[in-house]
């Protein structure tokens, strides 16, 4: 075989490949005698030079200037003077809106914010004036403190902008008893002590165990008063026992000194300790909600900050100032820090969702950070085609970025047909398509693509993932699977709403022969793993962390976790007279909180406590899970195919939806749902949404401002091609066919029904064995293992030899131009360009056995990244 190969043969699968971004013409590289020319442009385009970033157009030059003589009698005025920029406008804004203060202790800081006309924010929370007007309160250190029942009004001023916050004060002269789950816990989950790598892990640490992020304070309460009496406190003289010397640094402790005893916390502690360390009595005020202000920042340049502030609202409607209890993060450092007396810094260009945790409750704050005073222009040229590119392009606009240039026509039809239906579009298909000069011929091929029964094909893949679509051992006999996968195929290619759906499978009762659709609870046995999927599958979120504790980052708690674990208590199974079925059937059984060993009623997460009584629970939670009063299901629902469509998830990943892993552009995910559920859950319409926007259909080229974006589409991505897709693509281009289990010759691979039925090339290529529901199981990492196998394996080289195709084409008396040509419109749906063409002429001439030397460039084609990779 001649050595035709392609320069990134080997680097096409690695991570640093998937990370380059290849022009829309790219064409393959090939070494040995075409390395010199054909290998040169793409190496050009591959990483191509940044764009310039668009020049201000000066000002026309006035008249006066440029003719210094002037003329006696102009016939024209001179041309006005240009007018001085003016500086821009802003509004200010304070937060909170109204302030309530309910006690002699209680305190509210203040944040001011003024957001310029071009989006910019400024902190100006202590350069503005502030005065109160009114006795019943006062301004001090930056805080609104009570001095009297009644009412007052703050008064914010700055350059001539002023704002007036309503202020309400009532028992201004009531010193309340100090709270151990209200006031004490909090200092624990402050300081982190609770944290899951302190006290609050499983064993506890150095002996004492505190509930992780304090999910238990009357467990808490025994741990520090009861156990190990008179160790831990001392009552009688507060300031010198363990609790305050460990937490002081007075004596040894592995956490080091928390707090000083001139501090809040301390003061609270000794509170506490002073009141007699008691209990709360009665029915303790919970935390129903907290606010994070500001909303959002746009920092302009490093080492700009912006202060934060934290309300809680509580269960009997007080509210209170958190911010000094509040843990505060970040997800991106680099771009943006925060520290825990809740201040902002920005760092680096980029993005960050900075975040605040108290009690059970995490919110959180966009901040965008650009470069100092960043000349930013939006080009004319640019405009939307529909509702997706709107909101892309709002976001882009104040993250200065301006999106890729369109995609090519070759790239479109490429791109378009493997997203779409899982198959490369013919030679003859993308001649007659880049030739035709319809303008609307691009969204004609979408919906030519979404009557075609591949389009199902590739749904139905995806779905039996979720719905984890394989044969058990002993649990789930292999007609139970095909009978489960003929039950969702029928529905998916009738098009039958999703929510539609749902409700079958999630009520559905019976054998699993005559309703296939009660595999869905023969395949996961685990009542508790049941109500993990259903959340996971249907909600987008993972409450698996909510089964022993709290959930740290998002609001979840073990309460939320079993009472919707107890939608799915009475689901029994008995056998069938077919010893192979099984029959799926309501019966008896209570979920009970491990805790509390409290019997948990069936309540809707983030929901309310429906009626159960004489229903069936799981036809109840069907009800409300697909109905427009969940907003997660649309929202969920419509992430999971723009995944699909451009790579990565407006929240990423798709079915890891909450608080600390924030939409990147959640105005557009809201859009879009609200758009999937006024279609009716009409997948089609939804895919023509996103396929007919700009943005789905821009180049993979990068410009000047969107190089280091990787997560908010201001260009396309390559993404390599999923196992079975690429299977089934090879065999397509090669005209070879394949045989698995249960499916006759020639079917493709996106077709089999079982999890479990697969081969080595699927293996290699991360095919989802659909033994969980998480959407990591379908591997989309390159690797070496894979470039190895297109290399050396037997895959493509059989098939080249199987199907036969070069010497098809040269029996038809095709030249080595006509040859090559289609190759390259089979693999890559582009003809070769001048310099690749010449050279593998020439390097296909200088060979005795010419079929042998087509073959090995038909080989290295199927072996090019340009192949392997939907860009």
């Amino acid at each position: 075989m001649l050595k035709i190969t392609f320069v990134f043969l080997l680097s096409f699968m690695t991570q640093e490949a998937a990370k380059e971004q290849p022009a829309p013409d790219q064409p393959a590289k090939v070494e040995a005698a075409a390395s010199e020319t054909a290998a040169a442009a793409p190496e050009q385009k591959t990483d191509p030079k940044p764009a310039p970033a668009p020049k201000p157009v000066p000002p026309p030059t006035p008249a006066a200037e440029a003719n210094p003589t002037p003329a006696p009698e102009p016939t024209l005025p001179p041309a006005p003077a240009p007018e001085p920029k003016p500086e821009p406008t802003s509004k200010l804004n304070v937060y909170p809106a109204q302030i309530t203060l309910g006690s002699a202790l209680d305190r509210q800081s203040i944040v001011i914010q003024r957001t310029l006309s071009d989006g910019i924010t400024q902190d100006l929370s202590d350069s503005s004036t502030i005065r109160i007007e009114g006795p019943a309160a006062k301004f001090e250190n930056g805080f609104v403190l009570p001095v009297a029942d009644g009412d007052a009004k703050l008064i914010v001023e700055n350059e001539m902008q002023l704002v007036e916050i309503p202020i309400k004060v009532t028992g201004a002269a009531n010193v309340p008893p100090v709270s151990f789950q209200n006031d004490v816990m909090p200092v624990f989950s402050k300081t982190g002590c609770n944290a899951g790598s302190c006290h609050g892990a499983a064993r506890g640490k150095d002996g004492f165990n505190l509930s992780l992020y304090g999910f238990d304070p009357k467990g808490d309460h025994h741990r520090l008063t009861r156990e190990m009496l008179g160790r831990r406190i001392n009552l009688a003289v507060p300031d010198d026992c363990l609790l305050t010397n460990k937490a002081t640094g007075a004596v040894a402790h592995s956490g080091g000194s928390l707090m000083s005893r001139d501090s809040e916390y301390y003061q609270t502690i000794t509170r506490w300790l002073n009141a007699g360390a008691t209990e709360d009595v009665g029915k303790v005020p919970t935390v129903d909600k907290i606010e994070l202000y500001p909303p959002a920042a746009v920092l302009n340049g490093p080492e700009t900050n912006q202060k934060l502030a934290v309300v809680a609202t509580y269960s009997d409607g007080s509210t209170r100032d958190v911010t000094n209890l509040a843990y505060f993060s970040t997800n991106n450092d680099n771009s943006a820090k925060v520290s825990q007396s809740g201040v902002v810094t920005a760092a680096n260009r980029g993005e960050a969702f900075v975040m605040a945790r108290f009690d059970t409750h995490t919110v959180g704050s966009d901040v965008i950070v650009l470069p100092k005073d960043v000349q930013f222009t939006w080009p004319d040229s640019i405009q939307p085609h529909n509702y997706i590119d709107e909101r892309i392009h709002d976001k882009l606009r104040k993250l200065r970025i301006i999106p890729s240039e369109v995609c090519s026509d070759a790239e479109f039809i490429r791109r378009t047909s493997l997203d779409i239906c899982g198959i490369v579009p013919t030679s003859e298909q993308v001649q007659t398509f880049v030739a035709d000069s319809d303008p609307e011929k691009r969204s004609k091929y979408i919906d030519q693509l979404l009557e075609r029964k591949e389009f199902a094909e590739i749904w139905l893949m995806k779905w039996s993932e979720l719905l984890q679509v394989r044969s058990v051992n002993n649990q789930v006999s292999y007609k139970s699977t095909l009978l489960y996968f003929d039950w969702l195929k029928e529905r998916i290619s009738n098009n039958v709403p999703v929510d539609q759906m749902v409700r079958e499978l999630l009520g559905s009762t019976g054998g699993t022969f005559s309703n296939p659709a009660t595999n869905y609870y023969e395949i996961e046995r685990d009542k508790l793993k049941t109500a993990e999927n259903v959340a996971q599958v249907f909600m987008g979120t993972r409450i698996q962390c909510a089964q022993c504790h709290n959930h740290p980052f998002d609001r979840w708690t073990m309460d939320d976790y079993y009472s919707f674990a107890a939608f799915f208590a009475k689901v029994n199974r008995k056998q069938a007279e077919d010893p192979r079925e099984r029959i799926i059937f309501n019966g008896g059984g209570e979920t009970k909180h491990p805790v509390t060993g409290k019997t948990m009623q069936p309540k809707f997460l983030g929901g309310a406590v429906p009626d159960t009584k004489n229903k069936d629970r799981r036809v109840v939670l069907a009800e409300w899970l697909a109905s427009a009063e969940n907003p997660w299901f649309s929202r969920n629902l419509s992430n999971i195919v723009w995944a699909h469509f451009l790579g990565r998830g407006i929240v990423n990943e798709v079915d890891d939806v909450r608080v600390s892993n924030p939409a990147v552009n959640p105005q557009l995910l809201d859009e879009m749902a609200a758009k999937f559920v006024d279609y009716k859950f009409d997948f089609k319409k939804l895919v023509r949404d996103i396929c007919n926007s700009r943005t789905y259909q821009l180049s993979t080229k990068q410009n000047e401002t969107n190089a280091s974006d990787e997560t908010n589409f201001s260009r396309s991505s390559l993404r390599r091609i999923r196992a079975e897709i690429l299977l089934d693509v090879i065999s397509q281009i090669t005209e070879t066919r394949d045989k698995f289990r249960g499916l006759p010759l020639g079917a493709r691979a996106v077709q089999i029904a079982d999890g479990n039925t697969s081969n080595y090339f699927l293996n290699t290529f991360g095919r989802a064995k659909r033994e969980t529901v998480c959407s990591c199981e379908v591997i989309m990492e390159p690797n070496l293992s894979q470039a190895l196998h297109l290399i050396n394996g037997s895959t493509v080289q059989n098939k080249i030899k199987q199907g036969g195709v070069v010497k098809k084409l040269i029996d038809a008396k095709k030249s080595d131009d006509e040859v090559l040509t289609e190759l390259y419109l089979r693999c890559v749906s582009r003809k070769p360009t001048e310099a690749e063409l010449t050279a593998l002429k020439a390097t296909v001439a200088e060979n005795a056995n010419r079929q042998q030397a087509l073959e090995d460039v038909f080989w290295a084609l199927l072996n090019s990244r340009e192949f392997v990779f939907n860009h």
